[in-house]
């Protein structure tokens, strides 16, 4: 692993613990503490295989870098870093560019496990990922995650923002088996008052919207007593 990271993060404390665990990890890491340098940086100082970008930055905000390096055709994978957890926010920044948004306070393992699915799926290229458009394929299903845009065999279909994060959640760990507190933990956040019992819930709206026979689901399967894993 030498995989180059962006860290554009202002609080010198957390800039400094992520960059430590990130090198140890076997990642080179460049880091900036504002907006503007951080966006410069991606111009300037790689290439980046992967941008870790804070929401509340001085000079620029995380939502106006991302916006202006997509502007800018910089197809980089964007994993957006704050401490706001309004999920309203969240979408803002999926439409915006961002590939994937991780809500402070966060646990180290899940942010290294979505680094490293992101810049897997980057480097992929192939598989049902098309790379430069960020669209992921399976089934009739496409999901644009620039546009926010899912289609069903051509059809625009409309999901919830919930049911849309965990739709990208599940895409980024194929074949995984994820637990419905890892599920829970991942989309609704660590501190989150639901119970287990949402998950099942909001798959069984998944699998209406997204799959040909709900009750004989080819791609969101259900593994009893445990949780769920996604088949491509």
């Amino acid at each position: 692993m030498n995989e180059h990271i962006l860290l554009i993060e202002d609080e010198p404390g957390l800039a400094l613990t992520l960059g430590d665990r990130l090198q140890a990890e076997g990642y080179r890491v460049t880091h900036k503490a504002d907006g503007i340098s951080g966006e410069q940086a991606a111009h300037h100082d790689g290439p980046f295989d992967l941008v870790l970008l804070d929401l509340m930055l001085p000079g620029k905000s995380g939502f106006e870098v991302c916006r202006d390096l997509r502007a800018a055709k910089a197809d980089i994978p964007i994993l957006m870093l704050t401490a706001r957890d309004q999920l309203t926010d969240k979408v803002v920044g999926l439409k915006l560019g961002a590939d994937d948004y991780l809500t402070k306070p966060f646990e180290t393992p899940e942010l290294l496990a979505r680094m490293e699915a992101l810049i897997r799926r980057h480097k992929r290229g192939s598989g049902g990922t098309t790379v430069g458009a960020r669209v992921d394929r399976f089934g009739d299903i496409e999901v644009d995650r620039r546009q926010v845009l899912i289609r069903k065999a051509g059809e625009e279909v409309e999901l919830s923002a919930r049911l849309y994060q965990l739709l990208l959640y599940f895409l980024d760990h194929p074949k995984e088996l994820l637990t419905r507190e890892r599920l829970l933990d991942a989309v609704w956040g660590f501190d989150a008052e639901v119970a287990t019992r949402t998950i099942d819930v909001h798959l069984a709206w998944l699998r209406r919207k997204l799959e040909t026979d709900p009750q004989r689901p080819r791609h969101f399967i259900t593994v009893y007593g445990i949780g769920y894993k996604f088949v491509p």
